[in-house]
């Protein structure tokens, strides 16, 4: 059985932490490095529930996508909500390891996975300085309204489902995606010259402005949706490195749905 120094320095050759933007927390949060780990549970969000989840199925290890601590903190007293995952990783000795804006920009990351999800074809990076989003290309021709459709039908399901700016009839055959928060790219997409974007938490402001420079289709999905099937693609990695060494872990995904939207309701007041 691996330590989790073990891991972890597999981990990182997979999704270097030096590719981490300056303002992320990733890394391992709490664990022995000289603990033996013999199972692995893969999740997007280090919340209660995933604890509880790693606690049932007897994981020695969780690594999550998005950061516990995002920001200093001051306490991991278990009167907050953070300092309860905290206190119950390490009553029932769980290690915790984050891969966030490193796992974003990684070759394989987190849009080839959205981009596999999805069926797509990648040809390249969507920025190419730091590898963040990948454009891909579609077997064969479909309208916007047909695309927003597969995304709806092949990702996880969420109470935001899938919103869509722009022509439903238009024709897409080239597109951009990016896991995560993504209107920072418009620019990026553009200058790609591909027929529609999905990512996740478009603004209002920005996705005017986008329709109108351009006549782009953008397909928001939900954050949580959107970054999901990387925990697949993440545990497959390890699995294989698992092989290699001849570790015999046992990885796992969740399925829980931690994307903080509970339900959804079509407005219908009269204008």
């Amino acid at each position: 059985m691996p330590r989790l120094s073990e891991v972890i320095a597999e981990l990182d050759a997979l999704w270097p932490p030096e590719r981490a933007e300056e303002w992320d927390a990733v890394g391992t949060v709490c664990g022995d490095p000289g603990a033996e780990i013999t199972r692995v549970l893969f999740a997007v969000d280090p919340v209660q529930e995933i604890a509880e989840e790693a606690v049932a199925l007897g994981a020695d290890l969780i690594v999550a996508h998005h950061p516990l601590y995002l920001r200093g903190t001051t306490t991991v007293a278990a009167s907050h909500f953070k300092g309860r995952v905290v206190h119950t990783l390490i009553r029932h000795d769980i290690a915790l390891h984050v891969a966030h804006t490193n796992a974003d920009t990684a070759d394989p990351g987190v849009s080839d996975a959205l981009a596999g999800a999805l069926d797509l074809r990648v040809t390249g990076p969507l920025v190419p300085e730091n590898g963040l989003g990948r454009i891909c290309e579609l077997d064969h021709p479909e309208t916007l309204r047909e695309f927003a459709a597969r995304a709806a039908a092949r990702l996880p399901a969420t109470a935001q489902g899938i919103r869509v700016a722009g022509d439903p009839d238009a024709t897409v055959r080239r597109v951009a995606v990016s896991g995560g928060s993504g209107d920072g790219l418009f620019a990026a997409a553009r200058a790609a010259g591909v027929d529609a974007f999905l990512t996740a938490d478009l603004r209002h402001h920005p996705v005017s402005e986008a329709v109108q420079q351009a006549p782009i289709g953008l397909v928001d999905a939900a954050h949580w949706a959107t970054e999901w099937p990387w925990c697949e693609q993440a545990a497959a990695q390890l699995d294989e490195i698992s092989d290699r060494h001849g570790w015999n872990l046992r990885v796992h995904v969740s399925k829980a749905v931690t994307d903080p939207w509970s339900s959804h309701h079509t407005s219908g007041a009269p204008n």
